[in-house]
């Protein structure tokens, strides 16, 4: 029975958090974006947040995107700084087609910081990615 179900690998889906500016505040915020590098629409995406270590642990936020249109992304959540300190895991769940795609990204506590930025794809900002 479990050798019959496929569970297809998760590729060109990706999560990242950037720092931008708040245009009202002036302020360098983190924020998570859900990225999707495929050729197809991702329908249905619900994601999954949590922050944790071996003595905290945040509630878990729950996010939904009816339509992530194809080479497109948009924005999960804003993280605030004591976040960054935990390890922080977003469980995406997507159809593609019929298919159902699941697939949890995890930011290690701490690597999200300045020294960790890279180019992020499609987005042309500067952030940490984890595919």
């Amino acid at each position: 029975m479990k050798k019959d179900i496929n569970i297809p690998k998760v590729e060109d889906v990706f999560v990242a958090v950037v720092q931008e500016q708040h245009p009202e505040y002036k302020t360098n915020d983190w924020n998570a974006y859900i990225i999707n590098n495929k050729d197809v629409d991702l329908d249905t995406v619900l994601i999954v947040s949590q922050g944790y270590s071996e003595e905290k642990m945040t509630p878990p936020m729950r996010h939904t995107i009816s339509k992530l249109p194809a080479r497109s992304y948009a924005k999960i959540e804003y993280m605030q700084e004591p976040v960054l300190e935990l390890n922080n895991a977003f469980k995406v769940t997507f159809f593609e087609g019929t298919q159902m795609c699941d697939k949890t990204y995890l930011f290690r506590k701490n690597t999200i910081n300045i020294k960790a930025l890279q180019t992020i794809p499609l987005m042309q900002l500067k952030g940490v990615l984890v595919k």
